[in-house]
């Protein structure tokens, strides 16, 4: 285990400003709103602030607080958070972010789950944070060779948790992270004592279909629609991601409206990311992906597991979050099926696919309720 402390040359700060003030740009879509992607209006708005008024170095300051650290598993060094309650009883937790995410997503979870009085909670609900960059995402290396698939990197946190000492666990994530940690469920490692997830998967059988009701269908018909006019990425991703890759190195403003569309699709925005997010929220995020060029390698995860997460089913107990603004919003009966032993789920009212950037507090007390019966 080795501290890392992050301090990005001013120089690769410099040339993003200067490829920013260079950027191509092209014609302005042909119809209103963002049915073709994002706006160039939209898109020139946020690049002209990432080049005149965003501020990396504060970024950096706030990862540098959050324990980083390094470590090497299965030939990869991997970046990752730790940071422990003062609480000697508090429950190990790995969180795992997804795609098109980073760590930032959960800087403002960590101090509610690991000192919980200070945030309004009890003391007992206290958690010790880890919270990994994916393989290709991020501060952790790129892999050079095919193979890093989910169980691959369920396999690399069972050992992350047991190197840091953990014994007993337990385990959350969204989008990927989702996967990975339902991956994580199905490896079961003595130490796993449950799962949150917030990406729940699920579909209705031949019998549920002929009895919907309004909310299932609404769920329902909305994964068609993301099917049908959401799905280019996955499509690009999961076959071609070394072409996307050169466009994605070359380009902050290509790199950054990959992103910055999933931000609008997925969150619980109301149409526009601007609603529940930040520019320097969303470039915090941006950024970590041009500084670290991993616009290919992370691209890559779909390539190696895009089919697997069907047949992954979790043996130990499972909750499930879901939020309003997620794309995929299950029943617990469908869900059910898929996480044969499904502890815990609830269906709260704000928040979608990035809920512990979205709504932190709302993400806090789902952990919260989900483990406290593993305590």
């Amino acid at each position: 285990m080795t501290p890392f402390r992050l301090n990005v040359p001013q120089a690769a700060l410099d040339d993003l400003r200067e490829r920013l003030s260079r950027t191509r740009w092209p014609e302005r879509e042909t119809v209103d709103g963002w049915q073709q992607g994002v706006p160039l209006a939209a898109a020139q708005a946020l690049c002209d602030y990432w080049r005149d008024h965003y501020d990396w170095r504060r970024c950096e300051a706030m990862l540098n607080g959050l324990g980083q650290h390094r470590t090497t598993i299965d030939g990869l060094g991997i970046h990752f958070l730790h940071v422990r309650s003062s609480n000697p009883g508090a429950l190990p937790l790995i969180l795992t972010h997804g795609w098109p995410g980073t760590v930032v997503e959960f800087h403002k979870v960590v101090g509610p789950l690991t000192d919980p009085e200070a945030h309004g909670g009890r003391a007992e609900d206290a958690f010790h944070v880890v919270a990994p960059s994916l393989p290709g995402y991020g501060f952790s290396d790129r892999p050079t060779e095919a193979g890093w698939s989910v169980e691959r990197i369920a396999q690399a946190w069972t050992t992350l948790m047991r190197r840091l000492g953990y014994h007993r666990f337990v385990a959350q994530g969204g989008d990927w992270g989702a996967i990975i940690t339902s991956a994580l469920g199905q490896i079961a490692p003595a130490e796993l004592a449950a799962i949150h997830i917030n990406m729940a998967l699920g579909y209705p059988n031949e019998d549920e279909m002929a009895s919907l009701t309004l909310k299932e269908q609404k769920a329902l018909d909305d994964v068609k629609r993301f099917r049908a006019e959401g799905q280019g990425y996955l499509a690009e991703q999961s076959t071609r991601p070394q072409t996307l890759g050169y466009g994605l190195a070359d380009s902050p403003a290509g790199q950054a409206m990959w992103i910055y569309e999933k931000f609008r699709e997925w969150a619980d925005c109301g149409g526009d990311p601007l609603n529940t997010f930040s520019y320097d929220e969303l470039l915090d995020n941006i950024t970590i992906y041009w500084l670290t060029n991993t616009g290919a390698s992370s691209a890559r995860l779909y390539w190696e597991s895009v089919h697997v997460h069907g047949s992954l089913t979790p043996t130990v107990p499972t909750g499930a979050t879901v939020f309003p603004g997620e794309p995929f919003r299950p029943s617990r009966a469908w869900a059910a099926r898929k996480y044969p032993d499904l502890r815990y789920w609830n269906e709260v009212d704000r928040g979608g696919h990035f809920a512990a950037f979205e709504q932190p507090e709302v993400f806090v007390d789902e952990l919260r309720s989900a483990f406290r019966a593993f305590r």
